[in-house]
Parts: structure tokens; C-alpha cells; sequence
């Protein structure tokens, strides 16, 4: 008899995310196949100088335009075990809400000074922490006005697998509309960064932002 786990939801889209999404049941794999799988060697990861630092695209540039802003947190499974030396990869938009890559044809203006990359490793307790620029939000659908709040997204990788997330920024109007967002429901808080007071002058503002892997209190991820 085959067991099955979850039903995943499918939500509103503004891409093709419906289309990618399982309509049954995910088949649960046998405990005779998880046991019989062969340990994976984590991967040792590295970063080069200054890619937790995305305010500039090198430390001889000028700061990009916009609010720079602090982004600190924890990586953790359920138990509160801390993911050790995983590699935490950002993204997010500019100030004006543009991505810099080929598909965004937004028009939305480019800032020379904001790659919108970079990469940082979580210490020996789980912890993370890097500079960006606090990004816009955009016109994800401008054939029904849908704007998609302001986001940065953080793709973790420890051992052999990899999880995409959102951190999504308090009290912004366009979270209520926004597909994740309704997806998640209550649970919607856990993607939201919380505010602290920085206390460096190079930095506005500070957030935080822990990840949980697993468990009934998880990180929502992509």
C-alpha cells in the first residue's frame, strides 16, 4: 500500500508556479529507501571579501543609492540545532525596484552602484549578517495593477540540500496582495523581518531575520 504525505497548496501566481506545483499528493519515500541512502559529505563552502557588503559593488565604489540597511539572524532546524558554515546567497531588487538581470524589462531605473548579490557563511552558532540596500517595490502585473512588496530573497544550502526564502519588511501596503503572502496565511509573520536599532553610522536600519528548517514552526520557502 503506497503512503502519501502532504497535499501542497497552490495559491495565486504571477508566474508559473501553479503550473509546477503537484495537484496530488506527494508519495512518501519507504523507510527501506531513506535507510539505505549514502551519507552526503557536506560541502565546505567559501565566500570572497566583502560579498556580505551589497550597499557597494566593491569596497572602492560608491555606497549605491537608497537606505542601507543590516540584515542579522540564525539559521536552525526544529530541534534549534544551528546550520553550521551554510551558505546564505541574497538577491534582491535596487532602490527603484529593478532587478539587474535580462529578464526584468521593467524600465524602472538601474543604480550602476548595486550589483544586487551577494553571499555570506552562517558562523559556528548558525548566525548570518549582511549589508544591502532596503529595495523598492515593483509592478509584478501591470495588467491588474498587482505590485509585489518590497522582498529580498535568501537561498540557504547546508549539506546537500538547498532551500529558497523571502524576507518581506513590516507594515508595507503591498503585502496583504501579495500571492506568498496569501499562500502563507497566518504564518506569514515567520517571513517578516523584525526591526532593531543599529548601532553603527554606516547603517539606517537593522532587521532580523532567523530561518528555521522543518518542523511545524518552518521558514515558508519557495
Amino acid at each position: 500500500m503506497t503512503e502519501f504525505g502532504r497535499q501542497l497548496d497552490i495559491g495565486p501566481t504571477d508566474n508559473t508556479s501553479d503550473q509546477r506545483t503537484p495537484r496530488k499528493r506527494l508519495h512518501l519515500i519507504p523507510e527501506q529507501a531513506r535507510s539505505s541512502f549514502v551519507p552526503v559529505a557536506p560541502a565546505r563552502f567559501t565566500t570572497r571579501a566583502n560579498e556580505w557588503d551589497m550597499t557597494r559593488i566593491s569596497a572602492d565604489r560608491p555606497r549605491a543609492t537608497g537606505v542601507p540597511i543590516e540584515v542579522t539572524g540564525v539559521v536552525q532546524n526544529e530541534n534549534g540545532t544551528p546550520v553550521r558554515k551554510g551558505l546564505i546567497e541574497v538577491w534582491s531588487a535596487n532602490h527603484f525596484g529593478r532587478y539587474r538581470h535580462a529578464e526584468d524589462q521593467s524600465g524602472l531605473e538601474l543604480d550602476e552602484n548595486f550589483f544586487g548579490m551577494g553571499r555570506v557563511l552562517t558562523d559556528n552558532e548558525g548566525r548570518y549578517r549582511f549589508w544591502t540596500i532596503s529595495p523598492g517595490a515593483y509592478l509584478a502585473r501591470p495588467d491588474i495593477g498587482r505590485w509585489r512588496p518590497k522582498h529580498i530573497h535568501l537561498s540557504v544550502t547546508g549539506g546537500s540540500s538547498r532551500l529558497i526564502t523571502q524576507m518581506y519588511f513590516p507594515d508595507e501596503p503591498n503585502n496583504v496582495s501579495d500571492p506568498m503572502a496569501i499562500l502563507m496565511g497566518d504564518a506569514f509573520e515567520r517571513n517578516i523581518g523584525k526591526p532593531y536599532d543599529v548601532s553603527t553610522r554606516d547603517i539606517d536600519q537593522g532587521f532580523n531575520f532567523d530561518i528555521t528548517v522543518g518542523g511545524k514552526n518552518a521558514t515558508f520557502f519557495e
